[in-house]
């Protein structure tokens, strides 16, 4: 039972995200279009402060799941949950060295833009 708990918090936090990522694809980064240039690195700094609120439990929660199942697998899908545990370290890594400096560079790039007086 505990095993099939696990793995239901897993499952359920990673749909979670999974479909939080699409609908931020979808709908949230195609209105940054309609932010102007002037509220855009604030806008752009509450999405991401606020963002952490909503996604970082998720997160917690997969990561947890994910470094527990191995633990609790039986033999038999045992590699699956290892593989898991990999594609879960994969999508951290590339979140921190990708999705956050892009974020980051999207600031500069306004408050850049807006220091050379180019609007």
């Amino acid at each position: 039972m505990q095993m099939k708990l696990m793995l239901l918090t897993q499952v359920f936090a990673t749909l979670f995200m999974v479909g939080l990522i699409w609908f931020v694809q979808i709908v949230h980064y195609p209105l940054y279009a309609n932010v102007g240039r002037e509220q855009f690195p604030e806008y752009e700094a509450l999405h991401n402060r606020m963002t952490t609120w909503v996604v970082g439990p998720a997160m917690l929660v997969e990561l947890v799941t994910a470094v527990l199942l191995p633990k609790y697998s039986p033999n038999t899908s045992s590699m699956l949950a290892w593989t898991g545990l990999g594609l879960l370290i994969v999508i951290w890594i590339s979140t921190a060295a990708l999705s956050v400096p892009a974020h980051d560079v999207l600031i500069l790039m306004v408050i850049t833009y807006r220091s050379l007086g180019t609007d």
